[in-house]
């Protein structure tokens, strides 16, 4: 027989209505509303982390204000958001939005305060992401974060299945 993709949702089960499927739809969403809103002249952006529900305060009090200084700094105002993705017993994932008005350097202003908001997680503790993918934009933390022998295994692992250093050149280790 036919076999189909397992999914999590059973129709009729009510689970993707109302205001789960309106949060659903807008999260979905969220990277084409960016990218309009950049069009509109709007700095937009969003960063994850996690952390112990012992260092969440200090750090969430250290991220909001250490980004709203730098977006008023660099863009004259801003604002930042936040909610948690994921919840544990022993920690949150906190998931962070700024926006702020397009800067005149907006690619040199959005630079540094993508950098407010990676120095505030490193100063807690708090790693540079959660489940997403680290990529270039995060590496320098990451390389902070990351333990020296953990980097040697990427790169040991990294040379054996990918010699040629075609997939993701660069991306979380160099070779």
């Amino acid at each position: 027989g036919e076999v189909s993709p397992v999914t999590r949702r059973d129709e009729g089960d009510g689970a993707r209505e109302g205001a789960s499927q309106r949060w659903r739809d807008a999260f979905l969403g969220a990277p084409y509303l960016q990218s309009a809103l950049v069009s509109l002249g709007v700095m937009a952006d969003t960063f994850e982390t996690a952390c112990t529900w012992s260092r969440f305060a200090a750090l969430h009090e250290d991220v909001v204000s250490s980004v709203t200084d730098r977006l008023r700094a660099r863009c004259g105002a801003g604002r930042v958001t936040c909610r948690f993705t994921h919840v544990y017993p022993d920690g949150c994932a906190p998931y962070y939005t700024f926006l702020a008005p397009m800067a005149d350097d907006a690619l040199d202003a959005w630079r540094d305060v993508k950098a407010a908001a990676c120095e505030a997680l490193a100063r807690h503790g708090a790693t540079i992401t959660h489940h997403h993918a680290v990529g270039r934009t995060h590496r320098p933390w990451y390389d902070r974060e990351r333990p020296a022998l953990f980097g040697e295994a990427l790169r040991a692992v990294k040379r054996a299945l990918d010699p040629a250093g075609v997939m993701n050149p660069g991306v979380l280790v160099d070779p």
